[in-house]
């Protein structure tokens, strides 16, 4: 279950929780969520998504292939909680802490298509300014750098960086996600300080599509990437 290797049932969780002496209240309040999961209300336990969060998730979950590059922050499937805390606390600051940690779990709840066994094949393009940044602290910075990493070892992760060298190039018109699928066509996620969308019209998907080759262009390899990081993260240890 922890792996997404296999679905939730209901006396596995009832059993667990009567283990794990969970309240009445929450138990219930489960139960009823694992029921209604092919709503996925399960971000909804501590707060409201953005309305078009659920279908990204839900896309991401059904696609064969993820493409995303980011230019300011850490892809949000390779993010930490307290980075991702950190994140959503300074790009919204009238957020209750209540909606800041659902908006953390429903972020992480993201994370489980890296670990599914039938998952998509997932590859991140990182500038190297989002490496050099410190969000929250160094201590925080340090861990998300070594999750990084160990994100980037799985065999169905490809992660590059676009080092500062690079110069002008296809990614100053900031961030994208392509979402490629076995029987649909690709789609295309946008998203700005207020709003999000999804692009399915062609001509648009191929100017994403020609951005991305252009970034791969003049990414570092991934051993490159990865050396990259580590001497990032050694430079944040060092006294």
């Amino acid at each position: 279950m922890e792996t997404g290797n296999r679905g939730l049932y209901a006396d596995d969780v009832s059993a667990i929780l009567g283990f794990l002496r969970a309240p009445s209240e929450k138990r219930q309040e489960l139960m009823q969520l694992l029921r209604e999961g092919e709503q996925r209300n399960w971000h909804e336990i501590h707060g409201k998504l953005p309305p078009n969060w659920k279908q990204l998730i839900r896309f991401e979950d059904e696609a064969s292939a993820i493409e995303n590059y980011e230019p300011m922050v850490i892809p949000g499937l390779a993010q930490t909680p307290d980075y991702a805390r950190a994140i959503i606390q300074a790009t919204n600051s009238t957020l209750t802490e209540a909606e800041v940690e659902g908006l953390v779990a429903a972020r992480l709840a993201r994370q489980l298509v890296l670990s599914r066994r039938d998952g998509p094949n997932v590859h991140l393009l990182i500038e190297e300014t989002a490496l050099r940044r410190v969000v929250g602290d160094l201590a925080t910075m340090r861990i998300q750098l070594d999750n990084l990493l160990s994100v980037s070892n799985r065999s169905n992760v490809t992660l590059q960086v676009v080092p500062f060298s690079a110069g002008d190039h296809p990614g100053l018109e900031g961030p994208s996600v392509l979402l490629e699928f076995v029987d649909e066509p690709t789609l295309a996620h946008a998203e700005t300080r207020s709003a999000s969308s999804f692009i399915e019209d062609e001509v648009p998907i191929n100017r994403v599509k020609v951005a991305w080759r252009g970034l791969l262009a003049v990414a570092l390899s991934t051993e490159d990437s990865a050396r990259l990081i580590s001497t990032v993260v050694g430079k944040m240890t060092a006294p």
